[in-house]
């Protein structure tokens, strides 16, 4: 097995409470409660011991991160331990005062989310009216605060058209950057997946567009591009490994090697408020399931490629089989990979436009 080397980075996701009830959000369907979410204490703890690991880097996500009252504490004690602290928002309950107080703890970087450039279809995918002006709002906020701001657009079939305007609202709202992600099918994406997927014409559309705007914006803007996997010939490097680079912490306290891994069902995962968190990097049974690459079956163990995609995305081979052991179907030498393309290919065609949205319940 490969050294192990220390994580990079820590995903706080603080809580699952969110206003907006985005379909493609990779939370679980069983949406932590608040009573579960772990307290300020349990959360410091983590975050130094994260730091003690050699994590470089706090995300603070959720759900909606700033509906914690206590995450100018948690800010300041990230600041404290030495990490870079990013906050990762929807920007519709984040006002001056509370950006301010956030600033003052040593907040270093804002990720704002828009579900399209207008608000219309943003607020339709978001299900939150008033959401658009708020997000504009807040982007002015931020930029006037000093703070670099990273634009994130999911980009699906339903808003895959106004790619362009994204791009340019980006510039327009001071961001230095652009995250253009198509939806990766975890969560409640997957439950969206025949309302989301984009054809394969779309799909090189949209890269095409990008290629372009990368281009026409060179040294305004970076952008960076996520294409979904059902019509990739090899699969990314998800998380840059199983449990080599990455940790997540979940609201009640679960230690996941990426944020979608709750998806499957039947593999326990340890937590942080039974167990320190070095110990559950090196020795939980979870995190050594799949890291390395002594699990991997053949085509993978013969591959050339297994130590640059360590295996694709166990989640993704589970959504589809069934066997998060199975080589990734997004990769052209998996038996699974033809099942894939026509997955995507027929959900694309039947062009279905109503979600389930992302509320308690709602799974």
């Amino acid at each position: 097995m490969t050294a192990l080397e220390p994580p990079l980075a820590l995903l706080a996701e603080l809580t699952h409470r969110c206003p907006l009830q985005c379909p493609y959000c990779s939370n679980p369907l069983a949406l932590e409660k608040p009573a579960n979410e772990m307290p300020t204490a349990d959360w410091l703890r983590a975050i130094n011991e994260a730091a003690g690991l050699g994590c470089l880097q706090v995300h603070f996500s959720g759900g909606e991160p700033t509906v914690r009252r206590d995450l100018e504490e948690l800010v300041a004690g990230a600041t404290a331990a030495g990490l870079y602290t990013n906050l990762i928002t929807s920007g519709v309950a984040l006002d001056a005062k509370r950006l301010t107080s956030l600033t003052a703890a040593g907040l270093e970087h804002v990720q704002l989310s828009f579900q399209d450039s207008g608000a219309e279809i943003g607020e339709r995918i978001g299900g939150y009216e008033g959401a658009h002006a708020k997000k504009l709002a807040t982007a002015k906020l931020v930029r006037d605060a000093g703070l670099p701001l990273t634009a994130n657009f999911v980009i699906h079939r339903q808003n895959l058209h106004h790619l362009t305007e994204m791009l340019d609202m980006a510039v327009a709202i001071g961001a230095h950057r652009a995250e253009i992600a198509n939806v990766q099918y975890y969560g409640w994406a997957l439950k969206n997946r025949a309302a989301l997927m984009p054809s394969r014409t779309q799909l090189e559309e949209m890269t095409a567009t990008v290629a372009a705007a990368r281009a026409r914006l060179e040294g305004v803007l970076v952008i960076d591009y996520v294409v979904p996997d059902y019509y990739a010939r090899r699969p990314k490097s998800c998380m840059g490994g199983w449990g080599r680079r990455f940790l997540n912490i979940s609201p009640s306290g679960k230690v996941l090697p990426c944020h979608a891994a709750e998806s499957l069902t039947g593999m326990a995962f340890d937590n942080v408020r039974q167990r320190s968190l070095a110990e559950i990097w090196r020795d939980s049974e979870a995190f050594n399931r799949f890291r390395g690459t002594d699990w991997m079956p053949e085509p993978c163990k013969s591959c050339d490629r297994k130590e640059i995609d360590w295996g694709g995305c166990r989640c993704q081979a589970f959504a589809i089989t069934g066997d998060a052991a199975r080589t990734d179907p997004a990769c052209g030498l998996s038996g699974d990979h033809a099942r894939l393309v026509e997955l995507a290919a027929g959900e694309a065609e039947a062009a279905a436009d109503g979600f389930v949205y992302r509320r308690y319940g709602a799974g």
